[in-house]
């Protein structure tokens, strides 16, 4: 009889040969319709170890669902969050389609830590003493599951849809600029398609790292320092094909562009 420990190894180890492999899967609760929320967070973690046996060491986090809207949309009053590692980050001005299934992109602000950070009463004052310096960067999310359909235990225990990301060339201060009114735009082929505040995100980003180190902290974990944290789309996430050229404009942050293609990363 396996254990539930080695029975969440197994999920574990299958979502992550999906995610190598670039291949689509059934929902992991279509098999097993009692997974928890916390059980799910368990499979994310024993990912984790997935990947460090292939050297892709853990390098930042990503917090999802940090708009009011989507979390209502899954019947969750908190965000989500995910691992991020080394091989997401892409640094070229294209990006392969290879290995991906339902690739889609959304803006967001990236903070990167001179300090660790850990607790569940923490303050802007404490995140900003942290903070290195923040960067504009644009999230890859690509679910493994087939038409991109899923619970909120699914989408936690497939890393948050985690995948790529890419930081600008530029960074700046943490203390330059007021987040929550910085507008973006995203262009597609010349063509505006969505547009957001920084506000979108739980108000504010900085509120997004006190809420990820708070839910971290349930588990023992913190943010430490060095790590690169995703805190969330400043707009809807929009799909990408081959051949597409995108370009984020962060106004005052400058932009990020690249093109999409079909192939190895040039």
């Amino acid at each position: 009889m396996e254990t539930k420990t080695q029975n969440l190894k197994k999920l574990a180890e299958n979502i992550d040969f999906h995610q190598v492999k670039g291949i689509e899967m059934d929902k992991i609760t279509l098999a097993y319709p009692n997974l928890t929320v916390d059980e799910s967070y368990e499979i994310q973690k024993l990912w984790e170890q997935c990947a460090l046996q292939r050297g892709d060491h853990k390098i930042g986090w990503k917090m999802g669902l940090t708009s009011v809207a989507k979390q209502q949309s899954v019947g969750v009053n908190e965000p989500i969050y995910g691992r991020l590692t080394r091989s997401m980050e892409i640094n070229q001005d294209s990006l392969s389609l290879q290995g991906l299934i339902h690739p889609r992109v959304e803006p967001e602000i990236a903070f990167v830590m001179k300090k660790a950070l850990k607790g569940s009463n923490l303050t802007p004052r404490d995140v900003w003493s942290a903070t290195e310096f923040i960067m504009p960067s644009v999230e890859v999310i690509d679910s493994r599951y087939k038409n991109f359909s899923f619970t909120l235990v699914d989408v936690v225990a497939d890393n948050a849809s985690s995948s790529r990301f890419i930081l600008s060339d530029q960074a700046y201060s943490p203390l330059s600029h007021s987040l929550e009114n910085l507008e973006v735009s995203m262009f597609r082929n010349g063509e505006e398609v969505q547009s957001g505040q920084g506000s979108a995100v739980l108000g504010h980003p900085v509120k997004s790292i006190i809420e990820l180190a708070k839910m971290l902290d349930r588990d023992g974990l913190g943010i430490e320092a060095g790590m690169v944290i995703l805190t969330g789309g400043i707009t809807e996430a929009i799909n990408i094909y081959d051949g597409d050229s995108l370009k984020v404009d962060f106004g005052p942050l400058g932009f990020i562009g690249f093109n999409v293609c079909k192939g190895e990363d040039e």
